[in-house]
């Protein structure tokens, strides 16, 4: 009888996910970075389904992997980064959630052998604590740390062009002030539906708490 998934069994089965070697003419000369994504994805899922009981997601349950809040990210070396669904603004403070699996690859086309090789380059676990904006929760812990005010943040947040009005502004500086944010490691682009880029994860040197580096 196959276990629930954890969340270590997840990070154990990603690690050796990405040692393996990942061969596919299906993926031949496709440029598309979504549709490598979601191919990878699919497969990843099909993994764990093999050897957990696992829950997998929908639309309708908005991330991959509801049962350990984790959501699967796959995207290119060369261009870090994927898209999420825009919930408020309170989530590029206080983060998206939830949990990110991220895996970070590297594809080249054999002309000859028509084959597409991934090598993932980078695979990280980011606890939902660590999902804010990394310049967002960086001023405000900085301007907390020099007896910042209220009216300090709102001024703050008003500058980065937090979406939101008066009233949400107000609302979250209320929130800071009780509660400080957890510096955050991914950058996130103002839009209606969030753009996240990864290049601190991967980059990513210290250890951190609650980013597990796998690969």
């Amino acid at each position: 009888m196959k276990k629930p998934l954890a969340e270590s069994d997840l990070i154990a089965a990603a690690k050796a996910f990405c040692l393996e070697t990942h061969m596919y003419p299906e993926l031949f000369g496709v440029t598309d970075g979504k549709a490598v994504g979601t191919f990878i994805e699919h497969r990843f899922r099909e993994r764990l389904e093999a050897l957990y009981t696992v829950q997998i997601g929908s639309s309708a349950l908005g991330i991959d992997l509801p049962s350990i809040e984790t959501d699967v990210k796959v995207t290119s070396i060369r261009q870090p980064q994927s898209s999420c669904p825009f919930c408020s603004a309170r989530q590029k403070i206080y983060g998206l959630g939830y949990n990110l699996l991220l895996f970070v690859y590297d594809k080249h086309d054999n002309q000859s052998a028509g084959i597409a090789t991934l090598t993932f380059m980078n695979c990280a676990f980011i606890d939902k604590s660590r999902t804010a904006d990394y310049q967002t929760t960086r001023g405000i812990l900085e301007i907390l740390g020099r007896d910042g005010n209220r009216d300090d943040i709102i001024a703050f947040l008003t500058d980065r062009n937090l979406p939101g009005d008066e009233i949400v502004h107000n609302t979250l500086a209320d929130e800071i002030m009780r509660s400080p944010p957890v510096l955050g490691y991914l950058t996130i682009s103002n839009a209606l539906q969030w753009r996240l880029q990864y290049n601190r994860i991967v980059n990513l040197t210290e250890t951190v708490l609650g980013i597990v580096r796998i690969v």
